[in-house]
């Protein structure tokens, strides 16, 4: 692969990218696991009788350990900003899957 002024791109350059596709793939199955567990303390959460889907103690929780274990370079601003969305992706899913399931329990 060559650089914008059509040199070739340097070996090390080469190989830390492909590093870093690779940590893409590994953070990507990372956060669809997370969201599977999401899933999952959703039906608990609806199996015990709670109706709300956020949270707020606990989303505090999540972003207060994920800034303990921020030992960098990433800053905290841009980690919780990252974990925020993370967080509200997991709340429109199971905000999806409440809503799917009520729409099927009333078609039976």
């Amino acid at each position: 692969m060559a650089t914008d002024d059509g040199r070739p791109e340097p070996a090390e350059l080469r190989r830390l990218r492909r590093r870093i596709d690779a940590l893409d793939r590994r953070i990507v199955a990372a956060i669809n696991e997370r969201a599977e567990l999401v899933r999952d303390a959703g039906r608990a959460k609806q199996a015990a009788g709670r109706r709300a889907v956020r949270d707020p103690e606990r989303e505090r929780e999540v972003l207060l350990r994920v800034t303990m274990a921020n030992g960098g370079p990433m800053p905290q601003a841009d980690l919780i900003a990252v974990y925020r969305r993370l967080i509200a992706a997991a709340r429109a899913i199971e905000t999806r899957d409440r809503a799917r399931g009520a729409e099927e329990r009333r078609e039976r």
